[in-house]
């Protein structure tokens, strides 16, 4: 049995949600390939070749893959797994980021299978968990396709180590430009602070911040922690941060080693997205907000008072 994970990267470096991803690959057992779908990738390669547990690393290294269009990669992806070693893979794994769960999907319609989405545990080689109703249930499924095709939640498996590997790596020269998408443009958001989904310590702020220019208490916080910032959707959709900044079921997936809730009151939409956190506190004025009930600590009280008090501690 061999799974295929497909790797998450900026062509320049390897995204630390490929190692929670491999993580489950080994709970389910077998070879793991990794392949590194982009243009310009010998350093990504090289990395995942290093990754503990990996056996071999697949780089798919032309123009038509630099911005991973899942028009171009799930052909490629799906052409592995039907012909790679004349076998085909029994699963095919990617982190359920935007670009897993843009790829994934079309790779499972080409494979003619259902997908499996954001798992959280493996319990055998075709048995996974995986939460539905905003994380309220855990749902155990069992899938008896050919392929495996699955997007993991990546806060739901510690990474593995990203040293001690020796994979080989390969050169595969299938797949191409299916000429039905072309990359535009982007915008990037730039930040000196943590990227939110990697960052260890989150401060996330809601609607009880009251208006945008008052996250200036949470970003002086966040400098000194050297922790990430994030926000709840009702702070999100009052227009008060970018919706890049969003933790919840409709946002980022979060699990820091602490996470922070200031003036959250905790909506099971924004639970769903940060409750796996190691270490939560909430500070918020309203003593029955829903907040409390999964914080480890809970701090009541005004928030523009406590936070500049807890800033000047720090």
């Amino acid at each position: 049995m061999a799974i295929l994970v497909v790797a998450e990267h900026t062509n320049a470096a390897l995204a630390p949600a490929t190692l929670n991803t491999v993580a489950a690959a080994q709970k389910i057992g077998g070879e793991i390939h990794v392949l590194v779908a982009g243009h310009s990738v010998g350093a990504v390669a090289a990395a995942a070749a290093k990754v503990a547990g990996v056996s071999k690393v697949l780089v798919a290294d032309q123009a038509a893959f630099a911005h991973q269009l899942p028009e171009n990669v799930a052909p490629l992806v799906a052409l592995l797994v039907q012909e790679q070693g004349g076998k085909g893979y029994s699963h095919v794994l990617a982190c359920a980021t935007a670009n897993g769960k843009n790829i994934l999907p079309r790779v499972a319609a080409q494979l003619d299978v259902d997908q499996i989405s954001e798992i959280t545990a493996v319990l055998g080689a075709d048995t996974f968990q995986r939460p539905i109703y905003a994380g309220n249930a855990i749902a155990t499924v069992q899938s008896s396709a050919a392929v495996k095709v699955i997007t993991v939640r990546g806060t739901g498996f510690d990474a593995v180590a990203a040293e001690g590997g020796s994979a080989a790596i390969e050169s595969v020269s299938v797949g191409g430009d299916a000429g039905k998408s072309s990359f535009v443009g982007e915008e990037l958001a730039k930040s000196d602070r943590p990227e939110l989904t990697a960052a260890k310590i989150v401060v996330s702020g809601g609607r009880g911040m009251q208006n945008g220019d008052n996250f200036k208490y949470l970003y002086a916080l966040a400098d000194k922690l050297g922790a990430a910032v994030g926000a709840s959707r009702a702070a999100v959709d009052a227009g008060f941060v970018p919706n890049d900044m969003q933790v919840g079921q409709t946002g980022k997936i979060v699990a820091p080693q602490l996470y922070i809730a200031v003036g959250i009151s905790g909506a099971i939409q924004h639970l769903a997205g940060m409750k796996d956190s190691k270490v939560i506190v909430a500070i918020n004025k309203d003593e029955e907000a829903p907040i409390f009930q999964v914080a480890d600590y809970g701090l009541v009280g005004d928030l523009f008072e406590i936070v500049p008090e807890l800033e000047k501690l720090i």
